[in-house]
């Protein structure tokens, strides 16, 4: 990934900032797809609906946390779909093999994402590779690795009371209570990004890396633990994908990485790094769950949300920084304005 900025940089923004700007948009496009889903689509306004939403775009939402703090620094991680996929044969394997207790396996399971994240950080911070070129290895390592644990089987033998224990509701809601698990993830990541030092030094390593090192910065550790920490929310999330599906399979999540990426890219996170913040990639994260759901609904082809979630990348790379630019030229422009006689 360049780590060179684009001309147009924010600095690091805070809670109110942050609804401003890119984000509005995004929020503000949420509720119109909503509105006219429910208005041209039956269905959307059910609350089955909202709960097939949310049970859909948990993964995605976990994995966009830590990914945003991964793109915001200059770097990316295209294997998270993949290291989803083998810990869900790996856990599925345990099973298999007797281990019997959920807490054990999804510890596990998250101390083999970390593994797999590390050898992701090593790579692009020991070895000094781009990390668009190690993941993409990666990602196809990884899921060859899928299929030797498991090669074609499944493994769908859980008790129903751990299947059913990840999309349980909230009592009194259709929403599965897991949605708690990611509410909770997102106010740590959203603190830590936007009301701490540690934050405001990853916006710094995305604007300039030179700078964050002669700074006191630490930008090859910081980089490292980010891979380490997505590939741990990337095991948590094969862990709710095993539950939610009641099967380990090696293509669990196949593809998932590109929503993932969209939903990041779209809530306003800039692709050269240092820019964006987690409120517009949740919403972001709600819209795409939004959109995908309704246009089923609709009897949409899965060859047309493919391409709609294409097209919502390139716009997602291409929206902000035309605002940008924009905004640039209007202050050019009234930097440049005669002042008014009189005043």
């Amino acid at each position: 990934m360049a780590t060179e900025q684009s001309t147009a940089v924010d600095a690091p923004r805070g809670w109110g900032a942050t609804l401003r700007s890119w984000d509005a948009v995004v929020i503000l496009a949420v509720v119109l797809v909503a509105i006219v889903g429910s208005l041209t689509i039956d269905g959307v306004s059910s609350p089955r609906f909202w709960r097939f939403v949310t049970i859909e775009m948990i993964p995605i939402a976990l994995i966009a946390l830590p990914m945003t703090f991964v793109i915001i620094t200059g770097e990316i991680d295209l294997s998270v779909a993949s290291m989803l996929g083998l810990s869900a044969t790996v856990m599925g394997q345990l099973w298999f093999l007797g281990v019997s207790s959920l807490p054990l396996l999804i510890a596990m399971c998250l101390l083999l994402g970390a593994s797999l994240g590390a050898v992701n950080g090593t790579f692009v911070t020991v070895f000094g590779l781009p990390s668009l070129a190690v993941t993409i290895g990666t990602l196809a390592l990884y899921r060859g690795l899928a299929y030797v644990v498991l090669g074609d089987r499944a493994v769908a033998n859980y008790p129903v009371a751990w299947t059913r224990q990840v999309i349980s509701p909230i009592p009194g809601t259709t929403i599965p209570w897991f949605i708690m698990v990611v509410v909770g993830l997102a106010v740590v990541f959203g603190v830590v990004l936007h009301a701490t030092p540690i934050g405001r030094g990853l916006y710094a390593i995305g604007n300039n890396v030179d700078a964050s090192s002669f700074s006191g910065i630490n930008v090859a550790r910081t980089k490292f633990w980010l891979f380490v920490i997505t590939g741990m929310v990337s095991a948590l999330a094969g862990v709710y994908w095993t539950l939610r599906f009641a099967s380990a399979r090696a293509d669990n999540g196949v593809g998932l990485e590109l929503s993932v990426v969209a939903a990041v890219l779209l809530g306003g996170v800039s692709i050269f790094g240092g820019r964006g913040g987690l409120v517009g990639v949740l919403a972001a994260v709600v819209l795409l769950g939004v959109l995908r759901n309704a246009l089923q609904l609709a009897y949409v082809p899965a060859n047309t949300l493919t391409i709609v979630t294409g097209s919502l990348l390139i716009a997602s790379v291409v929206g902000p920084n035309i605002v940008a630019m924009a905004r640039q030229r209007l202050r050019q422009r009234r930097s440049a304005a005669p002042p008014v006689a009189g005043a």
